[in-house]
């Protein structure tokens, strides 16, 4: 199985794991000119941008370490566009949550990182 195909396959495993626990899915793989957006949903009054990452196991380390600065740098940067085109201001409540799996196991990192300014 291809990158891409192993990749949706997972996001819409997290996906599925985030509605049962009441997130409102807006958008999946949202793109621009700087980079993409694996989730976007709602919980509650928060906007939330999901970033998803899988392992088969522990062997090259926890996938939510593979979520650094560098990529959630460019995840804001996508963030603050999609937020400028749907009109989310800036006092609107926002929150990055990453949703890592390893094997069978979903872990759900509320709050994983702050905004980053771009």
């Amino acid at each position: 199985m291809n990158t891409r195909k192993k990749g949706t396959e997972y996001e819409q495993i997290a996906a599925k794991y985030l509605q049962d626990r009441g997130i409102i899915i807006s958008e999946y793989n949202y793109r621009n000119r700087q980079g993409e957006i694996d989730i976007i949903g709602k919980d509650g009054e928060y906007t939330v941008f999901f970033e998803v990452k899988y392992r088969r196991d522990n062997a090259s380390g926890q996938p939510a370490e593979a979520v650094g600065y560098n990529k959630q740098r460019k995840i804001c940067k996508v963030a603050d566009y999609y937020r400028m085109l749907h009109q989310i201001g800036d006092f609107s409540p926002v929150r990055y949550d990453v949703v890592a799996i390893c094997g069978t196991e979903i872990m759900w990192y509320q709050n994983a990182f702050a905004h980053i300014d771009t």
